[in-house]
């Protein structure tokens, strides 16, 4: 790839232009702020993995972003650095050694930026997955989720489409990603709930975990909206819960504590959002398999404990379950 053309290969204009398009047609206020701080947060990160080239350089950029949102820079720095090793000539490994310096405590999210690069149709995507951790690569998928559901989201949501190369457990990766697009919508809850009601039976579980991630990480919404959540699950509660963990987990590993997450997970967890992010952290010693696989057999001990951790009251058969969280 020739240097010259990198810039324009690179640039952010014409994603920054759709998304602020977007947002301007947004009716809710609350929800358009939030957006715009984290797609402020996401666009330093993004310049600065462009401009600076040691990761003691990013990371001091990264600092200079609020705490609570260094998350979502995270993402754009990985989202930039993978280009980075993906389009330009030399060295490959600038996200990996920028993971096995200071941005490993960021490293979910800065798999999850990186999934973004996959959209680039000159990137090769088997290349960029077989350079990360095995179990971590699947996250990509999460966020090129997000970024199918954001920027094409007719045919991602309206339509449902997977894209023809992804399936098996790299499609629930996908669609966790979708569902956290979901959360963003300039909707009421009530609608949300019938666009993942639409997808087929066998998808609508992981938008949920997808709904429970975006709800603990970002916020943006009621607590009013948590609890409509909770009660409306059904048997989707145990993937909404395992998504709120997950998100603890990124925060409480990263240090950037958020409100959000403390109240997403003692609603649904009736834990502190640190206790929540033990119960991910406990479960995820000797996982079978590799890639999309061994994430899915986590994400599925934590929906086990979460089941398990229950009431009797609240524990129904499995797969099973009243439209509640539990209560002290």
């Amino acid at each position: 790839m020739k240097r010259s053309l990198l810039p324009k290969l690179l640039s952010l204009v014409p994603l920054q232009a759709l998304f602020a398009r977007r947002l301007r047609r947004m009716a809710d206020a609350g929800l358009r702020a939030r957006l715009e701080t984290i797609g402020a947060a996401f666009v330093a990160g993004y310049h600065a993995s462009l401009e600076e080239r040691e990761p003691e350089a990013i990371d001091a950029r990264l600092n200079e972003v609020e705490p609570e949102q260094q998350g979502f820079a995270a993402e754009g720095i990985g989202m930039g650095l993978a280009l980075l090793d993906g389009l330009s000539p030399g060295r490959r490994d600038r996200l990996q050694r920028y993971l096995a310096g200071p941005g490993g405590r960021l490293s979910y999210l800065l798999h999850a930026g990186a999934g973004w690069a996959l959209a680039f149709p000159l990137l090769s995507g088997r290349s960029l997955l077989t350079r990360l951790d095995p179990l971590l690569s699947a996250i990509c998928l999460d966020g090129y989720g997000f970024f199918r559901a954001w920027f094409f989201s007719r045919r991602t949501i309206g339509e449902g489409r997977l894209p023809g190369w992804i399936s098996g457990a790299a499609g629930r990766s996908f669609d966790v990603g979708v569902g956290r697009r979901l959360w963003f919508l300039d909707a009421d809850t009530d609608r949300i709930l019938a666009l993942a009601a639409a997808f087929p039976a066998d998808r609508r579980a992981d938008l949920w975990t997808g709904l429970g991630e975006a709800c603990s990480l970002a916020g943006g919404r009621s607590a009013v909206t948590v609890e409509t959540l909770c009660h409306t699950a059904g048997p989707f509660l145990p993937g909404f819960a395992q998504g709120i963990a997950f998100s603890a987990e990124v925060r409480d590993r990263g240090g950037i504590p958020a409100e959000a997450t403390e109240l997403a997970c003692r609603a649904v967890w009736e834990l502190s959002a640190a206790d929540t992010a033990g119960v991910v952290r406990d479960t995820a010693s000797g996982l079978p398999g590799s890639g999309a696989d061994a994430l899915e057999a986590w994400r599925q001990r934590i929906r086990d404990r979460f089941i398990s951790s229950a009431e009797p009251a609240f524990s129904l058969p499995r797969g099973q379950f009243r439209s509640s969280p539990r209560r002290p």
